[in-house]
Protein backbone atom coordinates (compact mmCIF):
# COMPACT_ATOMS: atom_id res chain seq x y z
CA UNK A 1 0.00 0.00 0.00
CA UNK A 2 1.56 3.15 -1.23
CA UNK A 3 0.98 6.56 -0.26
CA UNK A 4 -0.18 7.34 -3.75
CA UNK A 5 -2.11 4.32 -4.72
CA UNK A 6 -5.13 4.10 -2.21
CA UNK A 7 -7.17 0.74 -1.62
CA UNK A 8 -10.69 0.67 -2.26
CA UNK A 9 -11.16 0.35 1.40
CA UNK A 10 -8.72 3.41 2.02
CA UNK A 11 -11.06 4.81 -0.81
CA UNK A 12 -14.39 4.22 0.95
CA UNK A 13 -13.33 5.45 4.61
CA UNK A 14 -12.14 8.45 3.04
CA UNK A 15 -15.39 9.08 1.77
CA UNK A 16 -17.35 8.24 5.23
CA UNK A 17 -15.07 10.78 7.24
CA UNK A 18 -15.66 13.05 4.16
CA UNK A 19 -19.15 12.66 4.22
CA UNK A 20 -19.25 12.85 8.21
CA UNK A 21 -17.19 16.06 8.76
CA UNK A 22 -19.76 17.89 6.02
CA UNK A 23 -22.71 17.40 9.00
CA UNK A 24 -20.45 17.51 12.32
CA UNK A 25 -18.70 20.99 11.47
CA UNK A 26 -16.29 22.02 13.73
CA UNK A 27 -15.59 18.70 15.66
CA UNK A 28 -12.72 17.35 13.10
CA UNK A 29 -10.49 15.41 16.17
CA UNK A 30 -14.09 13.63 17.35
CA UNK A 31 -14.69 12.79 13.82
CA UNK A 32 -11.31 11.20 13.35
CA UNK A 33 -11.15 9.49 16.54
CA UNK A 34 -14.80 7.39 15.90
CA UNK A 35 -13.45 6.27 12.83
CA UNK A 36 -10.60 5.21 14.38
CA UNK A 37 -12.29 3.50 17.08
CA UNK A 38 -14.06 1.63 14.40
CA UNK A 39 -10.75 0.46 12.58
CA UNK A 40 -9.32 -0.91 16.19
CA UNK A 41 -12.58 -2.28 16.94
CA UNK A 42 -13.11 -0.47 20.15
CA UNK A 43 -15.16 2.36 22.37
CA UNK A 44 -15.41 5.17 22.85
CA UNK A 45 -16.33 7.50 26.02
CA UNK A 46 -16.85 11.55 24.93
CA UNK A 47 -16.69 13.94 27.38
CA UNK A 48 -18.16 17.28 26.81
CA UNK A 49 -20.88 20.16 27.30
CA UNK A 50 -24.33 19.98 25.96
CA UNK A 51 -24.72 21.16 22.41
CA UNK A 52 -21.24 19.73 20.71
CA UNK A 53 -23.19 16.91 18.36
CA UNK A 54 -21.93 14.03 20.31
CA UNK A 55 -25.30 12.40 19.49
CA UNK A 56 -25.28 13.41 15.82
CA UNK A 57 -21.73 12.58 15.51
CA UNK A 58 -22.37 8.55 15.70
CA UNK A 59 -26.24 9.08 13.91
CA UNK A 60 -24.36 10.43 11.11
CA UNK A 61 -21.80 7.92 11.30
CA UNK A 62 -24.46 4.80 11.12
CA UNK A 63 -26.02 6.58 8.11
CA UNK A 64 -22.63 6.29 6.01
CA UNK A 65 -21.87 2.18 6.63
CA UNK A 66 -24.52 -0.76 6.96
CA UNK A 67 -25.26 -1.09 10.49
CA UNK A 68 -28.05 -0.36 12.70
CA UNK A 69 -28.06 2.27 15.50
CA UNK A 70 -29.85 2.72 18.92
CA UNK A 71 -29.41 5.08 21.56
CA UNK A 72 -30.19 4.77 24.76
CA UNK A 73 -30.52 7.62 27.67
CA UNK A 74 -28.92 6.57 30.50
CA UNK A 75 -30.92 8.06 34.00
CA UNK A 76 -30.69 6.72 37.71
CA UNK A 77 -33.82 4.50 37.05
CA UNK A 78 -32.63 2.39 34.48
CA UNK A 79 -32.17 -1.38 34.80
CA UNK A 80 -29.81 -3.88 33.29
CA UNK A 81 -32.66 -5.63 31.35
CA UNK A 82 -33.29 -2.20 29.81
CA UNK A 83 -30.10 -2.66 27.86
CA UNK A 84 -29.88 -6.51 27.35
CA UNK A 85 -32.75 -7.74 27.20
CA UNK A 86 -35.14 -10.18 29.54
CA UNK A 87 -37.16 -13.09 28.78
CA UNK A 88 -40.67 -12.89 28.29
CA UNK A 89 -43.75 -15.70 29.51
CA UNK A 90 -45.36 -16.55 26.57
CA UNK A 91 -48.98 -18.23 27.09
CA UNK A 92 -49.44 -19.55 24.05
CA UNK A 93 -46.37 -22.00 24.40
CA UNK A 94 -45.75 -22.12 27.86
CA UNK A 95 -42.25 -21.20 27.65
CA UNK A 96 -40.22 -17.78 28.08
CA UNK A 97 -39.10 -16.07 24.82
CA UNK A 98 -35.69 -14.05 25.07
CA UNK A 99 -36.65 -10.39 24.04
CA UNK A 100 -33.00 -8.59 22.96
CA UNK A 101 -32.06 -5.57 24.48
CA UNK A 102 -30.97 -2.59 22.59
CA UNK A 103 -27.28 -3.83 23.35
CA UNK A 104 -27.72 -6.31 20.23
CA UNK A 105 -27.31 -3.16 17.39
CA UNK A 106 -24.04 -2.44 15.94
CA UNK A 107 -23.33 1.30 16.94
CA UNK A 108 -24.88 2.31 20.19
CA UNK A 109 -24.87 5.37 22.26
CA UNK A 110 -24.82 5.48 25.77
CA UNK A 111 -26.18 9.35 26.32
CA UNK A 112 -24.91 10.43 29.63
CA UNK A 113 -23.69 6.95 31.09
CA UNK A 114 -22.75 8.57 34.44
CA UNK A 115 -26.13 9.14 35.35
CA UNK A 116 -26.99 5.53 35.74
CA UNK A 117 -26.29 3.24 38.63
CA UNK A 118 -23.67 1.01 38.50
CA UNK A 119 -25.37 -1.78 37.64
CA UNK A 120 -26.18 -0.76 34.64
CA UNK A 121 -22.81 0.45 33.88
CA UNK A 122 -21.70 -2.88 34.77
CA UNK A 123 -24.29 -4.40 32.35
CA UNK A 124 -23.03 -2.09 29.24
CA UNK A 125 -19.11 -2.56 29.81
CA UNK A 126 -19.73 -6.25 30.45
CA UNK A 127 -21.34 -6.46 27.35
CA UNK A 128 -18.82 -4.14 25.66
CA UNK A 129 -15.80 -6.35 26.97
CA UNK A 130 -17.19 -10.10 26.39
CA UNK A 131 -18.98 -9.51 23.26
CA UNK A 132 -21.84 -10.90 24.55
CA UNK A 133 -24.54 -11.52 26.97
CA UNK A 134 -26.06 -13.75 29.41
CA UNK A 135 -29.20 -13.97 30.63
CA UNK A 136 -31.47 -17.03 32.40
CA UNK A 137 -28.20 -19.15 32.19
CA UNK A 138 -28.27 -18.54 28.01
CA UNK A 139 -25.38 -16.51 26.32
CA UNK A 140 -26.22 -14.56 23.33
CA UNK A 141 -23.67 -13.20 20.92
CA UNK A 142 -23.77 -9.78 20.16
CA UNK A 143 -23.08 -8.61 16.40
CA UNK A 144 -19.54 -8.83 14.89
CA UNK A 145 -19.69 -4.87 14.20
CA UNK A 146 -20.22 -3.60 17.53
CA UNK A 147 -19.11 -0.34 18.88
CA UNK A 148 -20.29 1.30 22.03
CA UNK A 149 -19.93 5.43 21.50
CA UNK A 150 -21.07 6.72 25.65
CA UNK A 151 -21.03 10.19 26.23
CA UNK A 152 -20.66 12.09 30.05
CA UNK A 153 -21.45 16.13 30.79
CA UNK A 154 -18.39 17.54 32.42
CA UNK A 155 -20.65 20.28 34.35
CA UNK A 156 -22.84 18.85 36.53
CA UNK A 157 -21.83 16.07 39.18
CA UNK A 158 -25.02 15.99 41.56
CA UNK A 159 -26.89 13.02 41.01
CA UNK A 160 -24.54 11.04 38.40
CA UNK A 161 -22.09 7.61 39.13
CA UNK A 162 -18.69 8.43 38.40
CA UNK A 163 -17.20 5.79 36.53
CA UNK A 164 -14.72 3.37 38.39
CA UNK A 165 -11.32 3.30 37.10
CA UNK A 166 -11.52 -0.68 36.41
CA UNK A 167 -14.83 -0.16 33.83
CA UNK A 168 -12.90 3.20 32.45
CA UNK A 169 -10.54 0.68 31.09
CA UNK A 170 -12.97 -1.14 28.94
CA UNK A 171 -13.05 1.90 26.73
CA UNK A 172 -10.15 2.17 23.91
CA UNK A 173 -10.21 6.33 23.59
CA UNK A 174 -11.42 8.59 26.31
CA UNK A 175 -12.25 12.10 24.12
CA UNK A 176 -12.58 15.17 25.25
CA UNK A 177 -14.44 18.11 22.80
CA UNK A 178 -14.59 21.61 22.97
CA UNK A 179 -16.45 24.15 21.90
CA UNK A 180 -16.15 24.92 17.70
CA UNK A 181 -13.94 28.42 17.17
CA UNK A 182 -15.74 31.28 15.71
CA UNK A 183 -15.87 30.68 11.71
CA UNK A 184 -16.83 26.79 12.42
CA UNK A 185 -19.70 28.28 14.84
CA UNK A 186 -21.13 30.16 11.85
CA UNK A 187 -21.08 27.56 9.63
CA UNK A 188 -23.19 25.59 12.60
CA UNK A 189 -25.43 29.00 12.32
CA UNK A 190 -25.98 28.34 8.47
CA UNK A 191 -26.41 24.42 8.09
CA UNK A 192 -29.44 24.84 11.15
CA UNK A 193 -31.22 27.79 9.24
CA UNK A 194 -31.10 25.60 6.28
CA UNK A 195 -32.62 22.67 7.81
CA UNK A 196 -35.15 24.43 9.72
CA UNK A 197 -36.34 25.74 6.26
CA UNK A 198 -36.23 23.01 4.43
CA UNK A 199 -33.21 23.78 2.10
CA UNK A 200 -31.43 21.31 2.46
CA UNK A 201 -33.60 18.52 0.86
CA UNK A 202 -32.65 16.42 -1.59
CA UNK A 203 -29.27 18.52 -1.17
CA UNK A 204 -27.95 16.08 1.44
CA UNK A 205 -24.37 14.71 0.10
CA UNK A 206 -24.52 11.18 -0.95
CA UNK A 207 -22.41 8.19 -0.09
CA UNK A 208 -22.59 4.78 -0.78
CA UNK A 209 -22.60 2.87 2.13
CA UNK A 210 -20.08 1.01 3.25
CA UNK A 211 -20.83 -2.51 3.68
CA UNK A 212 -19.61 -4.09 6.82
CA UNK A 213 -16.88 -6.57 5.10
CA UNK A 214 -15.44 -3.33 3.98
CA UNK A 215 -14.93 -2.59 7.47
CA UNK A 216 -13.25 -5.28 8.45
CA UNK A 217 -11.26 -5.54 5.16
CA UNK A 218 -10.05 -2.51 6.65
CA UNK A 219 -9.11 -3.16 10.02
CA UNK A 220 -6.96 -6.09 8.63
CA UNK A 221 -5.15 -3.78 6.80
CA UNK A 222 -4.59 -1.56 9.56
CA UNK A 223 -3.11 -4.59 11.30
CA UNK A 224 -0.82 -4.51 8.10
CA UNK A 225 0.67 -1.22 8.70
CA UNK A 226 4.07 -1.02 9.57
CA UNK A 227 5.41 -0.25 12.96
CA UNK A 228 9.38 -0.23 13.40
CA UNK A 229 10.62 -1.92 16.26
CA UNK A 230 12.18 0.94 17.97
CA UNK A 231 9.07 2.69 17.48
CA UNK A 232 7.20 -0.58 19.31
CA UNK A 233 9.72 -0.15 22.04
CA UNK A 234 9.08 3.40 22.02
CA UNK A 235 5.50 2.93 22.85
CA UNK A 236 6.12 0.46 25.34
CA UNK A 237 8.38 2.85 26.84
CA UNK A 238 5.11 5.46 27.00
CA UNK A 239 2.76 2.94 28.60
CA UNK A 240 5.52 1.51 31.17
CA UNK A 241 6.95 4.89 32.55
CA UNK A 242 3.44 5.35 33.61
CA UNK A 243 4.00 2.15 36.07
CA UNK A 244 7.96 3.68 37.10
CA UNK A 245 7.03 7.69 36.57
CA UNK A 246 10.26 7.98 39.00
CA UNK A 247 12.58 7.47 36.60
CA UNK A 248 11.54 10.07 34.46
CA UNK A 249 11.41 12.52 37.89
CA UNK A 250 10.72 12.76 40.99
CA UNK A 251 7.95 15.24 40.15
CA UNK A 252 6.29 12.83 38.16
CA UNK A 253 6.28 10.12 40.54
CA UNK A 254 4.61 12.45 43.11
CA UNK A 255 1.66 13.14 40.73
CA UNK A 256 0.69 9.36 39.61
CA UNK A 257 -0.52 6.80 42.19
CA UNK A 258 -1.63 4.00 38.88
CA UNK A 259 -0.39 3.62 35.59
CA UNK A 260 -1.83 2.27 32.58
CA UNK A 261 -2.58 -1.41 32.11
CA UNK A 262 -1.29 -3.57 29.28
CA UNK A 263 -4.69 -2.51 27.61
CA UNK A 264 -3.09 0.69 27.23
CA UNK A 265 -0.57 -0.89 25.18
CA UNK A 266 -2.79 -2.82 22.58
CA UNK A 267 -4.98 0.78 22.19
CA UNK A 268 -2.06 2.63 21.44
CA UNK A 269 -1.00 0.04 19.22
CA UNK A 270 -3.85 -0.31 17.05
CA UNK A 271 -5.23 3.85 17.29
CA UNK A 272 -1.79 4.49 15.86
CA UNK A 273 -1.71 2.34 12.92
CA UNK A 274 -5.23 3.52 12.60
CA UNK A 275 -4.44 6.79 12.10
CA UNK A 276 -1.45 6.26 10.09
CA UNK A 277 -3.97 4.00 7.93
CA UNK A 278 -6.60 6.90 7.50
CA UNK A 279 -3.36 9.49 6.69
CA UNK A 280 -2.53 7.35 3.66
CA UNK A 281 0.55 5.96 5.11
CA UNK A 282 1.70 2.44 5.38
CA UNK A 283 4.24 3.44 8.02
CA UNK A 284 3.40 4.68 11.90
CA UNK A 285 5.27 7.20 12.85
CA UNK A 286 6.11 9.11 15.85
CA UNK A 287 3.74 11.73 15.78
CA UNK A 288 0.77 9.18 15.29
CA UNK A 289 1.49 7.40 18.79
CA UNK A 290 2.10 10.83 20.29
CA UNK A 291 -1.20 12.44 19.18
CA UNK A 292 -3.27 9.19 20.51
CA UNK A 293 -1.23 8.88 23.59
CA UNK A 294 -3.71 11.47 25.33
CA UNK A 295 -7.07 9.65 24.14
CA UNK A 296 -5.67 6.42 24.95
CA UNK A 297 -4.32 6.72 28.72
CA UNK A 298 -6.04 10.00 29.96
CA UNK A 299 -8.64 7.71 31.65
CA UNK A 300 -5.92 4.82 32.57
CA UNK A 301 -4.18 6.94 35.00
CA UNK A 302 -4.74 7.66 38.84
CA UNK A 303 -3.39 10.36 39.83
CA UNK A 304 -2.50 11.24 43.53
CA UNK A 305 -4.27 14.20 45.05
CA UNK A 306 -1.68 16.06 45.77
CA UNK A 307 -1.30 16.72 42.23
CA UNK A 308 -4.90 17.31 42.00
CA UNK A 309 -5.13 19.74 44.87
CA UNK A 310 -2.23 20.93 42.59
CA UNK A 311 -4.32 21.48 39.51
CA UNK A 312 -2.74 19.00 37.45
CA UNK A 313 -4.57 16.73 35.14
CA UNK A 314 -3.94 13.24 33.23
CA UNK A 315 -3.41 15.75 29.92
CA UNK A 316 -0.42 17.47 31.34
CA UNK A 317 1.47 14.48 33.08
CA UNK A 318 1.24 12.52 29.30
CA UNK A 319 2.31 16.18 28.14
CA UNK A 320 5.56 15.45 30.04
CA UNK A 321 6.09 12.18 29.39
CA UNK A 322 6.05 12.55 25.93
CA UNK A 323 8.80 15.42 26.62
CA UNK A 324 10.60 13.65 28.77
CA UNK A 325 10.46 9.76 26.89
CA UNK A 326 13.70 10.04 24.60
CA UNK A 327 11.93 9.52 20.58
CA UNK A 328 13.87 7.17 18.27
Amino acid sequence: MAETSLSTTQIALQQLKSYISKQIIGQDVLVERMLIALLADGHILVEGAPGLAKTRAINVLSQGIEADFHRVQFTPDLLPADLTGTEIYRPQQGSFEFQKGPLFHNLVLADEINRSPAKVQAALLEAMAERQITVGGATYPLPKLFMVMATQNPIEQEGTYPLPEAQLDRFLLHIKIDYPPADHEQEILHLARAEAKGELAGQQPTLQKINQQTLFAARHEVLDIHMADSLEQYLLQLVLATRNPGAYGEDLASWLQYGASPRASIALDRCARAKAWLQQRDFVAPEDIQDMAYDVMRHRLILTYEAEAEGITADRFIEELIARVAVP
